[in-house]
């Protein structure tokens, strides 16, 4: 089975996404990066790459990561800030009691990226 099944799918991550940018919003250090963003689209755009990255269906279209960070790295987005971001997100897995080894997986496929991300 496929961690984006063993995760609950789309509703799972949808709900995660919706948690998880509750608690962005709710922290001043990320103001810089969201101001202005149409957070559904961008909840979208992740919901799609999760699901590929998971192993569900591939219905991400989006930007390769280093060019869809590029603005935020302009306005300073670096390890620190990614690794917080990463906390709200493993925070927010345990909150919705998704087990540990499965947060340990999601975490894993997510900071694959960070280098990526951070080149933007």
């Amino acid at each position: 089975m496929s961690l984006y099944k063993e995760l609950g799918g789309e509703p799972a991550i949808e709900t995660a996404l919706d948690v998880f940018y509750e608690k962005i919003d709710g922290d001043p250090r990320f103001d810089v990066f969201f101001d202005g963003v149409d957070i559904d689209r961008v909840k979208r755009h992740q919901a799609a790459f999760f699901a590929t990255a998971l192993g569900g269906p591939n219905a991400y279209d989006g930007r390769e990561l280093q060019r869809a960070h590029r603005k935020a790295v302009r306005k300073g987005l670096d390890e620190e800030l990614f690794d917080a971001f990463m906390d709200h997100f493993r925070d927010t897995l345990q909150e919705l009691d998704v087990p540990e080894g499965a947060i340990a997986e999601v975490m894993e496929v997510t900071y694959s990226g960070k280098d990526q991300v951070l080149a933007g």
